[in-house]
This record gives structure tokens, sequence and C-alpha cells, in this order.
């Protein structure tokens, strides 16, 4: 390991904490990267400022650079991954007002990898780049490695917008980079999970064009209503990435559980939502658990209420 990795830390912390506080810029149109180190991600577009509210491309360079020492320690292999699109965030015709941030999953990882070599040389994970102050999958718009394909290896040039859906340049199949974690149907589930709508849905048609998933359903029965307007019609169900989780089989009936885009008056099927073939039993065993999400929970401070009791008791007796 080189020396430069403490001392670049050390630097780096203080960077951070002093291009921070720099003013945040106006927003401008998206601009060609330029930062040496995220030229090799799959986007070739940011904007200004970034996530760390570094106003320039220069400024932005000097922080990131600091990295260095720790990225030649391969402790993550999401670590550039998501340094880049928190200083060089990919910029899409479609998000030029706010740039996309890295998801959460993506910097727990890298955090995971990175932080017990942090912790050696007595330094912490940065503040700045706290992984709660990313979006979780399921509930906004994020990007990771293995939801972005990438041009195939010869091609001169990358795309300017490999996020804009209406973007055919992008090969490979996006289903070999996917990776549904499978989820069971329980009580446990749902009433953590507090999904926005629950539908008994035809599948139809499943669209994976590039890193844009889609999933056309026929809706045949809504057991929970969104504040999206569900029509008993045929709908499509969004993702954010490329796969589609949980994965759908063509002309197979589900019972549907997701969240919805309050935004854009769309219903998402993203990853942490769930979906299993219909069964009446499983549909009555979700009402229950709905009607059990909506009861008013009891009081959780019995002995105050005892101790209230008693207190009367000892005033009437007086």
């Amino acid at each position: 390991m080189k020396m430069s990795l403490l001392g670049s830390f050390g630097i780096a912390l203080v960077m951070l904490g002093v291009l921070a506080a720099l003013p945040r810029a106006q927003g401008a149109s998206c601009e060609p990267v330029r930062i040496p180190m995220c030229k090799t991600m799959p986007w070739n577009m940011t904007k200004m400022p970034n996530h760390l509210h570094q106003s320039t491309q220069a400024n932005a360079i000097l922080a990131i650079e600091q990295f260095e020492g720790l990225l030649e320690t391969k402790c993550s292999q999401d670590l550039l991954f998501f340094l880049c699109a928190m200083y060089a965030p990919i910029c899409t015709i479609d998000f030029q007002h706010e740039p996309i941030k890295p998801c959460k999953s993506v910097c727990e990882r890298a955090r995971t990898g990175c932080e017990p070599i942090l912790i050696k040389y007595r330094h912490s994970w940065p503040e700045s780049l706290a992984c709660e102050e990313v979006p979780v999958y399921d509930r906004g718009v994020c990007i990771s490695p293995e939801a972005i394909v990438t041009v195939e290896q010869g091609t001169e040039s990358m795309p300017d917008f490999p996020v804009d859906s209406n973007n055919g340049n992008c090969g490979g199949a996006a289903s070999e980079l996917c990776k549904c974690k499978p989820m069971k149907a329980s009580q446990k589930t749902y009433l953590k999970s507090n999904y926005n709508y629950v539908i008994r849905a035809k599948v139809k048609e499943v669209k994976v064009k590039c890193h844009d998933a889609t999933a056309v359903v026929e809706v045949k029965e809504i057991l929970k209503s969104s504040l999206v307007n569900i029509p008993k019609d045929t709908i499509t169900l969004y993702t954010n990435s490329g796969c589609l989780c949980p994965q759908l089989v063509v002309n197979e009936e589900y019972i549907i559980m997701g969240y919805e885009d309050k935004d854009r008056a769309r219903l998402l099927l993203v990853e942490g939502s769930l979906a299993e073939k219909w069964r009446d039993r499983l549909a009555k065993k979700v009402k229950r658990w709905d009607q059990k999400l909506r009861r008013p929970r009891k009081s959780k401070s019995p002995v105050a209420q005892n101790g209230n009791k008693n207190s009367n008791s000892r005033q009437m007796q007086s």
C-alpha cells in the first residue's frame, strides 16, 4: 500500500468540508465529463453543480483525486462508480434539472468494503458521502452499475444520454446483469414495505429496451388503491433500471404490490415490489394485512395508564 493513502484521505476530508460549503451555482445544461478518473464510466455527460455542491468540474477534480490511494487498494469494485456518480453525476435529457444520484445499495457496498481500511488509518467514511443521503432503489430514481448496460467494447464513443429511454445505442442484454432478490408475500413484509398499490393483473407484455424495463398488464382487480389513478384496463408498470424485479411471465396472472411515482402519475414495479402468482387465498390475506396496517396503534405506555388508574382509585378512596 502506498504512503499516499493516509495523506490523500487526510486532505480529502478537509477538501470535502471546504468544497461542500461553497454556494450552489445556478443549474446549467448537460456538459461533457472532463474528470479524468470518471471517463471510464458508462456515461459521458454530467451537470454542475454536482451532489457535493461543487460548481465546476475543476473543483470536483481536486476533491475526487484525493480518493486515488483508497481506489488503489481495490477495497470495493463499486467505489469508483459511486464517487463518479456523486462528483460527475450522470446528466440525461429527462433529468437535466436534477442530476441522478447513485443508489443507496451502491454506497453501502462501497462503504462496507472500504471503511475498514479508513478505520485502520484512523479515518471514517466522509459524512458528505453518507449513504443515508442517497435514494433507496425502490423509492426513487437512482443509478447502479448493474442497471446500466454499456456499449460494446471497441466502440469509439459513448452515447451522449445513455439513460434516455429513447436511446437505442446500447448493446448487450440487460437481463444478463439482472439479479432479482426473491421475496415471499408475508404479513411482516407487507407491514414493513407499506406498498402504495396492490392489484390483481395479467401480464400482457414485458419490454426491456437498453436500461428501460416496463411491464404492460391488464388490471383485473384493485385490492389497494393508489393516489395515482388505476383504471381496470391495460396499464404500464415502470422500473427505474433495465431490470424487471420482480420478474413477470407473459400471460400469467399475478397479485402485484408496488409503489407509485406521484409526480409522473405512474405505478412503479421496482426492487422491493412483490409479485406472486394469483391465488384467492393470498388475496384474502392481503386484505387482512391491509386492515391491520390501517388500524390505529394502541398506546405504548400501559404502565402510565395503570398508574393513572391507581391514582384515580386512591382519590376515590380518600
